[in-house]
């Protein structure tokens, strides 16, 4: 057993195969800094194996909170109940280092760091504990500033049993954003991350506590935020909100610069340095989905991640993980995840990933490398639950419909390995668990919204929305199909919102302009209306959102304009006037007006 102040390793375990020729495999695991830590306190957990067979090693890490537990040198235990489980927080991957830490709760946490030799399969598996000290006295809460310069802890005691918290930060305006409220467990102090703040600007923070007997305010607390680091583009608002508009933030997904939001007049309000590609979408509560491409790399370095304000990662896979279990399944391996991660309201994770396939005779005399789609849902511990595999479902010799193609290292398309150059043919870019419990997945080489059978897990395609699809458009208007469309959502009254970039129409006419476009379907007689077809004055030959605001209004993503490769972000009426409209330097993948950064939609 290895010792040190504050750490206790509580216990290492090796699986050994009987012919194994070499030392059994073991792993040590080590933090930062020295345990005990005040909450929030950056660690960084280093796994390191030893006895393997000389070929790769995976690491894997896992998390849980002793709610129950002791303070104290020997970390002796009480437990009237069971510990909870470990939650993954990384699955095994390439990765030996873990940044992480605790900003819910004071206590004892443990880390367990596995290890995997995948020439031999052999496992070693330690467990380490360590403490994390509460920031608030039993009498007043406090404001903690964090390695970020735009996100706090707020503090307060611990409050009763059945009774809940939230704080109210507000700036020198007197705006004011709530976080969302947390249970008090009566035993713990409470902490809140504090985000969407202006830099070096001082604002005011109290809680609120709600129990049986009332509300209780507690006393204002101020705190400065910290000076932007200089990375971060100009923005020009080219039209302004109109008077007395709500304040709302506006989240992006910039390709040429990290995730950030801003206000409605430009100025930045947070950012994420994770190392992330795309920002796909918020999960709410202050999280958020992410995902790297890199196609210089294998799919082990390819992942999926969820992760916090404070850019901490809560989950995380690789391709390389997830098509050990879908081959397991049954299904073919993925190359990378692409485009689309989203929280379901059953916790499971819905994403997208690339499948690469040499089809004979299918897409073009002799053998062309073929890139396809797999959607899958993961559990909240990261295992494959469902996989639907387009190669499967759709027919394969139907081309993408301006005959895309990638080459390895190019831009715009998933890591594949079997060819230098392989056809693109169906790029999809959005995915939506539909109101009655399906899936609608965006093809954007094919032009269309197409819905699959999720409830009834068959993977049935029940219709394709689109030019050469099952419905019919009753529309005046003489292409009012989209084409590379992006960001497909349907509401619970069959309203269909979706970015139509418009690159067929712009390929038989330069002057065309993408369209913000609002579809009512009716699924009986199977038609399609077009609600709004909004000119978005630009054409956007790639990228972009769409999302109908609580207002009544619409959201649009021109991700980038032809010529100077900016971006727009745009609301218009239901008329298509526009209402509010700012331009980035760098282009936007997505963006999304949030009420908040604790919220997934304004």
């Amino acid at each position: 057993m290895l010792e040190k102040p504050g750490l206790c390793v509580v216990f290492v375990c090796a699986f050994v195969l009987p012919l194994a020729a070499h030392a059994a495999l073991t792993v040590d695991l080590q933090p930062s800094a020295a345990s005990p830590q005040p909450l929030a306190t950056d660690i960084t957990w280093t796994a390191s194996a030893s006895g393997s067979s000389g070929g790769t090693v995976w690491y894997s890490f896992r998390a849980r909170a002793l709610a129950d537990a002791v303070s104290a040198p020997t970390y002796t235990m009480r437990r009237p109940s069971p510990p909870p489980d470990f939650t993954v927080v990384r699955d095994f991957g390439p990765q030996n280092a873990l940044d992480w830490t605790a900003t819910e709760h004071e206590g004892v946490y443990e880390i367990e760091a596995s290890a995997r030799d995948l020439n031999t399969g052999e496992t070693a598996v330690t467990i380490s504990r360590f403490e994390m000290l509460p920031l608030a006295t039993q009498q007043s809460p406090v404001v903690t500033s964090t390695w970020h310069p735009l996100v706090f802890i707020y503090s307060a005691p611990a409050c009763p049993l059945r009774g809940s918290m939230r704080v109210d930060f507000t700036d020198p305006t007197g705006v004011a954003t709530s976080t969302p409220s947390k249970s008090c467990n009566a035993t713990q102090t409470m902490n809140f991350q504090i985000a969407g703040l202006l830099a070096q600007t001082t604002y005011t923070a109290h809680h609120v506590l709600i129990t049986s007997d009332g509300t209780v305010v507690g006393p204002d607390v101020s705190f400065t935020t910290g000076a932007l680091p200089d990375m971060f583009k100009a923005t020009k608002v080219l039209q302004s909100a109109p008077a007395g508009a709500p304040a709302m933030v506006l989240l992006m997904s910039p390709l040429a610069e990290p995730p950030l939001a801003m206000d409605l007049a430009g100025n930045v309000l947070w950012y994420y340095i994770g190392g992330v590609n795309t920002l796909t979408r918020p999960a709410g509560d202050g999280k958020f989905f992410g995902i790297l491409e890199n196609p210089t790399l294998d799919s082990s370095n390819q992942f999926v991640r969820e992760f916090d304000l404070l850019g901490y990662t809560l989950k995380e896979t690789n391709a390389a993980r997830v098509s050990e279990q879908l081959q397991a399944l049954g299904h073919r391996p993925i190359t990378g995840f692409h485009h689309e991660a989203r929280l379901l309201p059953d916790g499971k994770i819905l994403t997208l990933g690339c499948i690469e396939q040499i089809l004979t005779n299918v897409q073009g005399p002799g053998d062309v490398d073929v890139l396809g789609d797999m959607i899958m849902i993961l559990d909240q511990e990261l295992n494959v639950v469902w996989a639907w595999d387009a190669f499967d479902h759709l027919d394969n010799s139907r081309l993408a419909t301006l005959g895309e193609t990638c080459t390895v290292g190019g831009g715009g398309c998933s890591p594949f390995y079997k060819a230098s150059v392989a056809n693109d043919w169906l790029h999809g870019n959005s995915l939506q668990l539909t109101p009655d419990g399906n899936i609608l997945y965006s093809i954007r080489h094919q032009d269309w919204l197409i819905k699959i059978d999720y409830a009834g897990r068959t993977g049935q395609v029940l219709w394709k929305l689109g030019k050469d699809g099952d419905f019919t458009f009753a529309s005046t208007d003489p292409y009012p199909y989209f084409s590379h469309q992006h960001d497909g959502q349907i509401a619970p009254d069959g309203t269909v919102t979706v970015f139509d970039d418009g690159n067929v129409r712009w390929s038989a006419d330069n002057s065309a302009h993408s369209r913000g476009q609002v579809l009512v379907l009716d699924e009986s007689t199977m038609t399609a209306s077009l609600k709004l077809n909004a000119d978005m004055g630009a054409y956007s030959y790639a990228l972009g959102s769409a999302a109908l605001l609580s207002n009544g209004d619409y959201h649009f993503d021109i991700g980038i304009i032809y010529g100077p490769g900016t971006g727009r972000s745009i609301e218009v009426d239901p008329s298509g006037n526009v209402i509010f409209e700012i331009e980035t330097v760098s282009p936007v993948y997505r963006s999304f007006r949030l009420g908040n950064l604790y919220l997934t939609s304004y």
